[in-house]
């Protein structure tokens, strides 16, 4: 399959592996796994998508100025209006002929995933109809790209700067129809399945 190799501020060098059989739609909500920060950045580069962060990344240096620029929509978590709202603007964006983009992990989580997939998305594809466009994303030097407690934004800035291998590879796979599930919790659990799946394959 074809692939993509784009260069960030921060020297990634991003790899797209184009494993849908099917055209992407011309709409889609693309989820991801989020085992770093440099998604954040890559995946609008990689992607004709705005993305859903947590607002802190605003604050960001670089990373919140390249978001912003994107056309992000940005969420406090610990806020239920904040996460209520979001979800309508996600639906207006999709409406107004946009893609959006999310990590439904809820958060930065490491390499591995160790939650249960939150329903947002999932709520949004069943109410618009919109497909859902899967992205795992394996980072080759795991251990410098991976962002958990107790490191900080500019520990793993240095980490990137240093690595011997700046390799992220971005798996593309066929968009999932909503129309195949009732409700959105049967969709999140048989998408995060599939995510599993893909983990022990590509982490193994």
């Amino acid at each position: 399959m074809p692939q993509f190799c784009a260069r960030t501020q921060s020297r990634s060098d991003l790899r797209l592996h184009q494993k849908n059989v099917s055209a992407l739609p011309e709409r889609y909500i693309l989820i991801a796994n989020h085992p770093s920060a440099v998604e954040d950045v890559g995946i609008p580069v990689l992607f004709p998508v705005h993305s859903v962060a947590k607002v802190q990344v605003k604050d960001w240096w670089l990373v919140g100025r390249i978001t912003e620029a994107a056309g992000n929509l940005y969420v406090d978590r610990d806020d239920p209006d904040s996460r209520r709202a979001v979800i309508d603007r996600m639906i207006a964006a999709l409406n107004s002929g946009k893609n959006i983009a999310l990590y439904p992990e809820g958060g930065c989580t490491g390499r591995r995933i160790t939650r249960d997939f939150k329903l947002g998305a999932f709520d949004v594809s069943l109410q618009t109809g919109v497909p859902i466009v899967p992205v795992f994303i394996h980072y080759e030097s795991q251990e410098d790209f991976e962002w958990q407690d107790p490191y900080t934004l500019v520990d793993k800035m240095w980490h990137f700067i240093r690595t011997q291998n700046h390799r992220a590879n971005y798996y593309v796979f066929d968009a999932i129809d909503p129309a195949d599930f009732d409700d959105k919790v049967a969709y999140a659990e048989h998408v995060q399945k599939m995510y599993l799946q893909w983990q022990e394959k590509y982490l193994e």
